[in-house]
């Protein structure tokens, strides 16, 4: 646990409810980084406003039937951020490694959509995403950088191998995205679709390609949301999913294989609230999907 000591600081704790590390199944780790932002700045403001909001909402989930008042929460703090984002990236591989290493389900709260990086680093390359994003994420390069918000993905893919990535609720895309995906076969499932199919065959196809995957990290940003729902986001996009229609997705496909997830990209100086709401409310859900199915609540 150095590195978990070496690399945080406190910070109000997520929910309120907090257990000491070694007795709590879900690690908290805030990381407050947007220094490769290319339209609006200030997910790095994220965590904490996520923190607040959570600590001002019901914590009963009436989807799983779970309060999170009983999960066992430990809220570690921000971790220290560089400069350098790659220097970030490797801080944060550090320090969920040590929670994977503790047996722990590490949540990370952006801060931008490149910290996923660094969290899928630590758990090795059989480990498959599940990324809901408005975006691909597939450039090659962008503005001269090969490591930004916009080029992360690609670099897992290349990485872990793009057979090992779905991406649910896609709607921003373009031509060198499209490109990648059809050189690669990566799998993705529109935001259109998920609308013209349901929620339940989505949830249906998403079970379908990580069957043979025994660990799933997920990741969420949360432009996957249509701005009518989260308008405090870096890169909005209209024509999105509604929060119901996401938690439908994610109730089913929530279980025991997840062995972490992050949620990214709230810029809370956008709306009044809503967005980092709305943000802790997926995030208190998810936890109780996962502690239901793996009966740790």
């Amino acid at each position: 646990m150095n590195n978990l000591k070496l690399h945080t600081s406190p910070s109000i704790a997520f929910s309120g409810y907090y257990k000491p590390l070694e007795e709590a199944d879900f690690v908290v780790i805030g990381a407050p980084y947007d220094g490769t932002s290319t339209f609006r700045a200030g997910s790095r403001f994220g965590p904490q406003a996520i923190r607040e909001a959570s600590m001002n909402i019901e914590t009963y989930s009436v989807r799983s039937g779970l309060d999170v008042e009983d999960l066992k929460i430990c809220d570690v703090g921000d971790l220290h951020i560089a400069e350098n984002i790659t220097k970030t990236l490797e801080r944060l591989t550090l320090v969920v490694n040590d929670v994977v290493a503790a047996k722990k389900i590490p949540v990370v709260i952006g801060g931008e959509h490149t910290l996923t990086m660094g969290s899928v680093k630590a758990l090795g390359k059989n480990t498959a995403i599940l990324d809901f994003d408005a975006h691909m994420d597939l450039r090659d390069e962008y503005v001269g950088s090969r490591l930004s918000h916009t080029t992360f993905m690609r670099r897992l893919a290349e990485e872990i191998g793009p057979k090992k990535i779905v991406q649910v609720g896609v709607r921003a895309i373009c031509k060198e995205d499209l490109k990648f995906v059809e050189e690669t076969e990566l799998r993705y499932i529109t935001a259109h679709e998920i609308r013209q199919r349901g929620s339940r065959k989505v949830a249906q196809a998403i079970e379908d390609f990580l069957s043979s995957y025994k660990h799933v990290y997920l990741t969420v940003d949360a432009d996957v949301l249509d701005p009518a729902y989260a308008p405090a986001v870096g890169n909005p996009e209209p024509d999105g999913i509604s929060t119901i229609m996401l938690l439908d997705v994610l109730q089913d496909v929530c279980d025991r294989r997840i062995v972490g997830f992050d949620l990214v990209e709230v810029a809370p100086h956008y709306d009044t609230g809503a967005t980092a709401i709305q943000a802790a409310k997926i995030i208190f859900e998810i936890m109780c999907f996962i502690s239901k199915d793996k009966k740790i609540a």
